[in-house]
């Protein structure tokens, strides 16, 4: 597993695809806060639990000043249907070269059930108006994470 960034140093640069098609980058976000929560794999139960928790909280990470985003390995048209399919409001990105996750830390060896393999660990991280990590969650809990990072995005 590679090494995650630590709060205050830069938040690693990214372009991505996106569900809807275009492209996202770390530089859309300049001057506002981003919540990037990272996720194993779309339209699986917790996942989807975890993307309708952010999304139902849009409009309230928005008002705090924050975007939301989330970030897995599926291809760009599976993301697009998960959103479709569960009507999420925050956009989804596809990093299918494993780029980006391995930049974050979250790309690397699990065990599941006596098996390892390589994939995402579930994770989150808030990084500044200023472009520089503010904060990370590693091995993330879903029920109750949207509303603790939406808590930390308050406090910042």
């Amino acid at each position: 597993m590679a090494v995650k960034p630590r709060p205050g140093e830069p938040a690693p640069d990214f372009r991505l695809p996106r569900d809807d098609g275009s492209e996202v980058a770390l530089s859309d976000f300049a001057g506002r806060a981003l919540v990037v929560y990272f996720y194993p794999k779309a339209d699986t139960p917790g996942c989807t639990r975890e993307a309708r928790a952010f999304s139902l909280l849009k409009d309230e990470f928005d008002a705090a000043g924050a975007a939301v985003l989330g970030v897995s390995a599926d291809p760009p048209k599976k993301q697009d249907a998960f959103r479709r399919k569960h009507e999420l409001t925050v956009p989804l990105a596809s990093d299918e070269t494993h780029a980006m996750l391995e930049a974050y830390g979250v790309w690397g060896e699990k065990a599941m059930y006596g098996k390892t393999f390589q994939g995402i660990t579930r994770s989150t991280v808030l990084i500044g108006p200023d472009g520089r990590i503010a904060r990370v969650w590693d091995k993330v809990k879903v029920d109750g994470h949207a509303d603790e990072v939406l808590a930390a995005v308050r406090a910042s």
